[in-house]
C-alpha cells in the first residue's frame, strides 16, 4: 500500500473531479485518492456528495476521506448528513458508517458530536429523537460502534499510505 500515496498524488485535482462526477466506482476512487494524498479542499464537495447520496456504495469512501482530514468541520459535514438520514429509516444507506468515523473524529478531537447518535431516550437533538423513533436504536447503537472500530482500522490505513502515522 505504500505505493498508493506517489500513486495518488499523481492525480491531479481536475482528473480527481472528473472522477466525482462518475459513477459510484470512480466516485469512490476519487475519494480514496483524496484522502491518501491528503487533499483536504475536496472536504465540502465530499460532504455534498454524502448528503446528496445520489449513488450506492460510495458513500462509506466519503465518510473515510472526512475521517482522513479529521477535523471538526468533518465532524460537522458528517453530522448534517446524520441529522438529514436518520429522519429518513426509508433510506438505509451509510447511516452506521457516519456514526462510526464520527466517533473515530470525535475520538481524537475529544468532541462529542457523535454522542447523540448512541444515545437513546433524549431529545437533545434530531439524531436521537430518530435513533429512538426508528425503533431499531440498538442495531444502530451496535452497528455504529462496531462500525467505530471499522473505520478507524480504515482511517488508519489511510493515514499509513500518506505517509502519516
Amino acid at each position: 500500500m505504500p505505493a498508493l500515496s506517489p500513486a495518488a498524488m499523481a492525480v491531479s485535482d481536475a482528473e480527481l473531479t472528473t472522477l466525482f462526477e462518475g459513477s459510484w466506482r470512480e466516485r469512490r476512487t476519487a475519494a480514496w485518492l483524496a484522502a491518501v494524498s491528503r487533499r483536504d479542499h475536496f472536504r465540502e464537495r465530499l460532504g455534498a456528495l454524502l448528503v446528496e447520496s445520489e449513488v450506492c456504495c460510495a458513500g462509506g469512501a466519503y465518510c473515510v476521506a472526512l475521517a482522513s482530514f479529521g477535523t471538526a468541520r468533518d465532524a460537522d459535514l458528517l453530522a448534517a448528513y446524520l441529522d438529514r438520514y436518520l429522519r429518513r429509516p426509508d433510506l438505509a444507506y451509510d447511516q452506521p458508517t457516519a456514526m462510526g468515523v464520527l466517533a473515530y473524529i470525535d475520538s481524537f478531537l475529544h468532541g462529542d458530536g457523535a454522542r447523540p447518535c448512541f444515545r437513546s431516550g433524549s431529545s437533545v437533538s434530531p439524531r436521537t429523537v430518530m435513533i429512538s423513533v426508528w425503533g431499531e436504536g440498538i442495531f444502530l447503537m451496535t452497528s455504529g460502534q462496531c462500525c467505530a472500530r471499522c473505520c478507524r482500522s480504515r482511517c488508519l490505513a489511510g493515514r499509513r499510505c500518506a505517509g502519516g502515522s
